[in-house]
């Protein structure tokens, strides 16, 4: 195969994985069952969790530019909106690069970020270690290109080795970490090569250089990539998930083999609790499937979560618009509905503080889902799934049924439709004693709202508790 076509099938194969940086998600039919006894069962613990907080940050927040994709020409047009001098690829990439000369997050507090996840009902952690521009946001010992290297201001801090702090702390407050890798690296001479074939002034996705003509540069990064994946799965304490990024690094087509399959078994012998999102990959090391910034149209029977920002955007943005927490709630109620996790990601600011406003849409999440939890939590998927104004879980002989208001100014009716037609003995509303009366229709039935319940102002949802027969 020509060089030529080799980069003609790449470009293309990158283009489908991605678009404006949001990646596709993988097939459920493709979804390959896990072998071992033990990995199943992390995904039934994973499957319990329902709720992450997931976190891009990095240098990049300083300019509140997205992160990482202006350093790719090929992603120019729409990631270097509002950059100064974006018709300077060259020059933006080197400002982009030093970017890590001026990353000082003094009032970064991990145990205050904890805090405000533990009030929010969040489960675990997803935190990028490291995104595609290759800054590490951990003490790694194979590059300078470091939150603790000598170029970083913030590397005399108390809290330097951000990954360890942050990872510290959720764990104190009995939540899972996630570590989110990049498996591309856009800084490492060994991925961005200089002066090869493919230059570094026209730069895309992939590798400046096709890996099979050129294996011993390949095997470099290979060799670099697992040294920085195990510094993380076994210098910084139990990890739960292995959360890869950068789809497009695969054997298949791509001709990216890292090898992955080595380093996660090794590291298993080590945490074998271990699961791996090799996401949009497929095969054995995608152990579930991570839609982003979608929902699937339907349930679906695998392992699955969908990242979603709260705001606009994954990175940073000043007075960036974040979603109500009505919407908020819905988007994760349809999301357990068909089967799968939220990870809603919340990115902190350049100072190291969460913002003002996603702070209160945390704190109101988590008020709402004290009373409201057990329709979230450790559930599974119940026909009819998620109708729209319904959201449908249970959990053994108990369904749950959330009915949902599209806004405050909705009025409250005496009763609410239910389309479930199964035989049921009992009906109570979360949040309240007693229980309630209902009566069975032709599609489902009807159950009478209690007066205290019959309020001005719509509630973000009424929810249910139905005991099957």
């Amino acid at each position: 195969m020509s060089d030529q076509t080799l980069d003609h099938l790449q470009g293309e194969n990158e283009e489908q994985e991605l678009h404006e940086g949001v990646h596709n998600f993988s097939n459920e039919q493709e979804w390959i069952r896990p072998d071992t006894p033990i990995t199943l069962e992390r995904l039934e613990w994973f499957k319990d969790q329902k709720l992450a907080l997931m976190m891009h940050w990095g240098p990049y927040s300083q300019l509140c530019v997205v992160e990482s994709w202006a350093l790719s020409d090929e992603d120019a047009e729409w990631s270097r909106e509002g950059i100064d001098w974006e018709t300077d690829g060259e020059a933006f990439k080197r400002q982009y690069f030093g970017l890590n000369k001026t990353f000082n997050p003094v009032r970064f507090q991990p145990d205050v970020w904890a805090d405000l996840a533990e009030e929010g009902g969040f489960k675990y952690l997803i935190f990028t270690t490291k995104h595609h521009d290759g800054f590490c946001m951990w003490d790694t010992n194979t590059t300078d290109y470091r939150v603790t290297g000598e170029q970083t201001p913030f590397h005399t801090h108390k809290y330097a080795d951000i990954c360890r702090h942050v990872f510290d702390a959720f764990r104190a407050k009995g939540m899972a970490i996630a570590a989110y890798f990049s498996k591309a690296d856009w800084h490492t001479p060994y991925y961005w090569a200089p002066d090869m074939e493919r230059s570094l002034t026209n730069t895309r996705r992939g590798p400046t250089y096709d890996p099979q003509q050129h294996p011993e540069l390949w095997n470099k990064f290979v060799q670099f990539t697992h040294e920085q994946i195990t510094e993380l799965l076994t210098r910084y304490g139990r990890i739960d998930v292995l959360w890869l990024d950068a789809g497009w690094v695969k054997p298949i087509r791509s001709g990216q083999d890292i090898r992955l399959g080595e380093v996660v078994e090794k590291a298993r012998e080590h945490q074998p609790w271990l699961l791996s999102a090799d996401r949009t990959v497929g095969g054995a090391y995608e152990n579930y499937v991570t839609p982003e910034q979608t929902i699937p149209s339907t349930a679906m029977n695998v392992p699955w979560e969908s990242c979603i920002t709260m705001g606009t955007s994954f990175s940073f943005r000043y007075e960036d618009k974040y979603k109500p927490t009505r919407q908020i709630v819905k988007i994760l109620l349809e999301v357990v509905a068909k089967g799968g996790n939220l990870a809603l990601n919340v990115a902190p600011q350049p100072d190291g503080r969460l913002p003002e406003g996603a702070i209160a849409r945390m704190k109101e999440l988590g008020a709402w889902l004290k009373v409201n939890g057990e329709a979230i939590y450790g559930t599974r998927i119940c026909a009819p799934y998620y109708t729209g104004s319904h959201a449908f879980t249970q959990k053994g002989d108990t369904v749950y049924c959330a009915y949902l208001y599209p806004s405050a100014d909705t009025k409250v009716l005496e009763t609410i439709p239910i389309p479930y037609t199964d035989p049921l003995e009992t009906i109570e509303l979360l949040g309240m004693e007693g229980k309630l009366n209902w009566e069975r229709e032709a599609d489902g039935i009807s159950v009478q709202l209690p007066l205290a319940a019959i309020t001005e102002s719509a509630p973000i949802a009424h929810v249910f508790r139905m005991l099957r027969k």
